[in-house]
């Protein structure tokens, strides 16, 4: 059962003329946190897609639990959130987190790349597949009541991303900006004009090394620094989701 589930997410081929039985953790937090009873209402949403509500048509209580609902969908579908994440991959067990932190904060994307101070084995990491990485971003969209999945990449070297593929990615962004304790500027300070998508890249533990800094540098990223204290890299995404957010709602 997971904890902080707010809405139910279903898949669109779930869906079958309005209708979705549930057979699954749904259907037990159905049964045995929200209590529902036949009749009742539960948000619902199509993941990637509208939100809505699904009314209870039949349920079984006994294990294993099974719930047929209704489904109306009459919600807006959630924007494209202006914060992307370019993030140096993470031992497998903190990626975890940071994914489902991400999705429950609102990143459009989460591009993970390799860096020097990236172990070689995290990059054969059965959580880098699709199908093991999509429940983790599910259950911070549950957490969140949102629908929308961030798209995640990887690139597993680094030279190449820097020289054939950040360059065009940048183009989106009116801003890109990497993390780095050494940096002269506060988020503030280089967070500055009117702000439109952003492009946030955070290093793995022990930080970018300065070649690396330097290749970001060099095609226009501006590097801050978050203060003196150094920070574990899903307590830095957390923090720098938020710090930028304010100063967008400021801007």
């Amino acid at each position: 059962m997971r904890e902080g589930m707010n809405i139910i997410l279903v898949r669109k081929e779930e869906l079958n003329e309005g209708r979705v039985i549930l057979t699954d953790h749904r259907a037990g937090h159905i049964v045995t946190v929200l209590r529902s009873a036949i009749g009742d209402f539960v948000r619902i949403g199509v993941v990637n897609g509208l939100r809505g509500t699904g009314r209870v048509c039949s349920l079984s209580c006994g294990s294993p639990y099974s719930v047929e609902l209704a489904v109306e969908l009459d919600g807006l579908a959630a924007s494209v959130p202006p914060i992307d994440l370019l993030l140096a991959l993470p031992r497998p067990i903190m990626l975890k987190r940071i994914l489902s932190q991400a999705a429950a904060l609102g990143f459009g994307s989460i591009t993970l790349i390799n860096a020097n101070r990236v172990e070689k084995s995290f990059w054969e990491a059965g959580l880098l597949q699709e199908a093991s990485y999509t429940p983790h971003l599910l259950h911070g969209l549950e957490q969140a009541v949102d629908t929308r999945l961030p798209e995640v990449r990887t690139y597993s070297r680094f030279k190449p991303f820097i020289e054939d593929v950040l360059p065009a990615l940048m183009q989106d962004y009116s801003h890109c900006l990497v993390a780095h304790p050494a940096g002269d500027r506060t988020l503030k300070e280089v967070l500055i004009g009117k702000p439109g998508r952003i492009l946030l890249a955070v290093g793995p533990e022990g930080g970018w090394v300065d070649y690396e800094v330097q290749r970001f540098l060099g095609l226009g990223f501006s590097a801050f620094t978050m203060g003196e204290r150094i920070l574990k890299v899903d307590t830095a995404v957390i923090s720098l989701h938020g710090r930028v957010s304010a100063l967008l709602d400021q801007a």
